[in-house]
């Protein structure tokens, strides 16, 4: 019988200290789904950049004494309002952003990425929040100054950013172009053009025209209405959230709050965002 009693004494403080603990769980995973964890560079305007103070509504960097600002950021608080959670901005170099998706270690990624087919592969993506077109930024009195086409630009001394479509495809379409190693962010490429070691750089239009507040000197190529222009598909000038295939709660919440927005909303706030850059005043 004492057997049986200290069993059952012994079954009931398992019970016990099981519920205690699966209450602790539940409540800790309550306050994390609170948060929207949003991980991007910090470091690509007007996308997102990093300043010292909170100007503008710029939002903190988890785990620094920074702040973080730029139209991903502007979209960022908007979602994390509209879905009723506290934002958590998580600076990461770019490379680290997709697995940081697929690991949990964020929510999403709100950084200007194109919806590629690539990514879809390891990631998830909502449906766009912006639509970028591609250009090129060469030097003022550059040789390609006055290009009208790309193939004004054959033999030219090229870069851009690594992992991107301007790299991995636009360049490649220059006609006996010099590809020089990609560079690891978007500030590393304005400063090749700028210390004159390539001619040209290609990106998309709201990252040239942000470049152009802090290079004066640049000058922008724009083979948008022409019929020798880089061929891009939808899907490669399409920027998008990336979110976890396991989260599909997620996406389809945030596409429900982006289904609010129209292009004039997006262009609207890249225009802000591009006006209060820190090297715009």
């Amino acid at each position: 019988m004492k057997t049986k009693k200290i069993a059952s004494v012994l079954l009931v403080l398992m019970l016990s200290v099981a519920f205690v603990f699966a209450n602790g769980s539940k409540e800790e995973a309550s306050s994390s789904s609170n948060k929207l964890r949003v991980a991007m560079e910090c470091g690509y305007a007007p996308y997102n950049w990093t300043q010292t103070t909170d100007a503008n509504g710029a939002v903190k960097i988890s785990g620094s004494t920074e702040y973080a600002y730029g139209y991903d950021v502007m979209m960022a608080k908007l979602i994390a309002e509209r879905l009723g959670k506290e934002l958590e901005i998580v600076k990461l170099d770019w490379d680290s952003l997709v697995p940081a998706v697929q690991s949990g270690t964020v929510d999403c990624v709100i950084a200007g990425q194109s919806i590629t087919s690539d990514r879809l592969q390891m990631v998830d993506f909502t449906t766009p929040y912006y639509y970028a077109s591609i250009v090129c930024l060469v030097n003022e009195g550059s040789k390609y100054e006055n290009a009208k086409g790309i193939s004004d630009l054959k033999g030219a001394v090229c870069t851009s950013q690594q992992n991107t479509v301007w790299y991995d495809v636009c360049l490649p379409q220059i006609e006996n172009a010099n590809i020089l190693p990609a560079q690891e962010s978007a500030p590393a490429m304005l400063v090749a053009l700028s210390a004159g070691r390539v001619d040209l750089i290609c990106t998309d239009m709201p990252t040239a025209q942000a470049a152009l507040v802090a290079y004066p000197s640049f000058r922008l190529l724009d083979f948008t209405n022409s019929s020798d222009n880089f061929v891009v598909s939808q899907e490669e000038i399409n920027i998008g959230i990336s979110v976890s295939k396991n989260n599909s709660e997620l996406t389809a919440a945030i596409n429900e709050v982006l289904a609010t927005l129209t292009v004039d909303d997006f262009n609207a706030m890249m225009d802000e965002a591009i006006s209060v850059q820190p090297l715009s005043n």
